[in-house]
């Protein structure tokens, strides 16, 4: 015993000494329970105080997001797998809401909806961790949308151009080429100052790696974030990530720098909240989706904006994809998007299957915004470009059942088939401002209406080598002041006559 209380004499004094710092006071907790959990998604009693959009966290570490709260229970979608969690799991309130890291270290990465790293790359040293839910910006805080952002489209940025800060919904059916688009939009970016967020809401794993791989193929992958919430993910995790990627996406927007989001589909995105919705027992409405289906697509949208001057005069600008049935361009989720945006970029499938791509319909796209912000070149050179192709296409229909056609009329059909050869474009091939002005050129001054339908397209391949050989200065010019000059004019024409001259000699020595 005497061993022992030397012992306890000399601990005596240390441990009081630790614990004399200490301090002692009330501690709240707030724990609940799992009462049953499936398909994503758990009812927890015992939290009582819990709020909407709070953050809980499972014993496992799992966490959740309350989406229903009631008296009794609360109703929590769940951000991971959660494989470890069974009825009578330990649930803790946080007090906090969904929060994901933003900053210059997220350029280039690939992460969840969480701000997690999914391309096994060290852990992202963000700047700080702001919440996925953030207000729109106030209307004295936005300023008109005066820039245009350039998608290397031809067919858009010719005749349904797009402003920086605006919103534009692209839809179409199923495999029409609606994704194809809008990572064209993103590659065009590789000469511009755009930051750009894609987001993946409920697609394949196979679909994500194609786009990942492209744009690091042809594009500025340095300056892009890709936001990921596959198919395999939990429902909770999809629903959340067009928030997440664009509060990322916002973080360069109120710095004063302009950003492209992308969110690849809002479709899905709407079936995901029916989905959770339904588990969770909200009320249904139209075609099961909850009532307030058009709110958290608005709520999201609306966060795309033109800042003014005084907030730094950054922009967001958003593609936000959907997808018809059809072409049933008046269902339910289409309609509330349309109604949401500043217009449509609609992909027609008898365009697809025709092999005219990008399959854009004309007559059915529309940029509300973004006439006042195209390029003066290109707004001089496309001022009767959309009347003409729609004339064109009226007079193809008409012929097609055989009537007589005077010579006037042959004329204005063949020029219609060279416009529509020169809006074609290959995929993963956006073209210069230059480049474009350099092709509806050739097509203003009528110079390709007698060169032979197959020949446009040897044209449209050499025209880009040709141009930098004979006339450098003159595209930079164009670029640069995104003005024809006379003297531009000039040496833009008379490479195109050089061209079409070599064309036409090695057409007639094979010949």
């Amino acid at each position: 015993m005497k061993p022992l209380r030397d012992d306890l004499a000399r601990w005596l004094p240390s441990a009081r000494g630790r614990l004399g710092g200490l301090e002692v006071g009330p501690s709240l907790e707030h724990v609940g329970t799992v009462e049953h959990i499936g398909d994503g998604v758990a009812t927890i009693v015992g939290l009582p105080w819990t709020r909407l959009d709070e953050l809980l966290r499972f014993e496992d570490g799992t966490l959740g997001l309350a989406f229903r709260v009631e008296e009794e229970a609360v109703g929590c979608v769940l951000l991971g797998r959660g494989e470890e969690i069974g009825a009578g799991t330990k649930v803790h309130g946080t007090g906090e809401i969904a929060r994901v890291p933003v900053g210059d270290a997220l350029l280039g990465r690939v992460v969840d909806s969480t701000g997690a790293p999914l391309d096994d790359g060290p852990s992202i040293a963000a700047d700080r961790r702001d919440p996925v839910e953030r207000p729109a910006p106030a209307i004295v805080d936005r300023d008109l949308v005066t820039e245009p952002l350039m998608t290397g489209l031809t067919v858009i940025d010719a005749m349904i151009p797009l402003g920086r800060g605006q919103r534009e919904l692209i839809i179409g059916d199923r495999k029409t080429g609606k994704t194809a688009v809008a990572v064209d939009a993103i590659i065009n970016q590789r000469s511009s100052d755009v930051v750009c967020v894609y987001a993946a809401v409920g697609q394949k794993a196979s679909t994500v790696s194609q786009v990942i791989d492209a744009i690091r193929t042809y594009g500025a992958v340095e300056r892009c974030i890709f936001v990921v919430g596959e198919a395999g993910a939990p429902p909770g995790a999809q629903w959340i990530t067009p928030y997440a990627a664009c509060t990322m996406a916002e973080y360069f927007r109120d710095q004063g720098r302009d950003t492209l989001l992308v969110i690849d589909d809002l479709t899905k995105h709407a079936i995901v909240y029916r989905q959770l919705s339904l588990l969770l027992r909200n009320p249904p409405g139209r075609e099961a989706y909850p009532g307030d289906i058009f709110h958290i697509h608005a709520r999201l949208l609306e966060r795309a904006a033109k800042l003014s001057a005084a907030k730094g005069g950054g922009s967001l600008t958003a593609l936000p994809i959907a997808e018809t049935q059809a072409g049933n361009l008046s269902a339910y989720i289409p309609t509330n998007l349309i109604s949401i945006t500043d217009g449509q970029i609609y992909l027609e499938p008898k365009l697809f299957y025709e092999g005219q791509k990008p399959a854009i319909s004309v007559g059915m796209s529309v940029s509300r915004v973004g006439g006042q912000t195209q390029a003066p070149v290109m707004k001089r050179l496309a001022e009767t470009l959309r009347l003409e192709y729609a004339q064109f296409l009226e007079l193809e229909v008409f012929t097609r059942f055989g009537a007589m056609v005077d010579e006037r009329t042959k004329r204005t059909i063949e020029h219609g088939r060279r416009i529509r050869a020169i809006l074609m474009q290959p995929e993963y091939g956006p073209l210069s401002l230059a480049h474009q002005v350099a092709l509806l050129l050739a097509v203003d001054e009528g110079k390709l209406d007698d060169v032979p339908l197959p020949l446009v397209n040897l044209f449209k391949d050499r025209i880009g080598a040709r141009l930098a050989e004979r006339c450098p200065r003159a595209m930079a010019r164009v670029e640069a002041t995104r003005e024809l000059s006379e003297e531009s004019r000039h040496d833009l024409l008379g490479a195109l006559d050089a061209l079409l001259a070599d064309i036409g000699a090695s057409t007639n020595e094979s010949d």
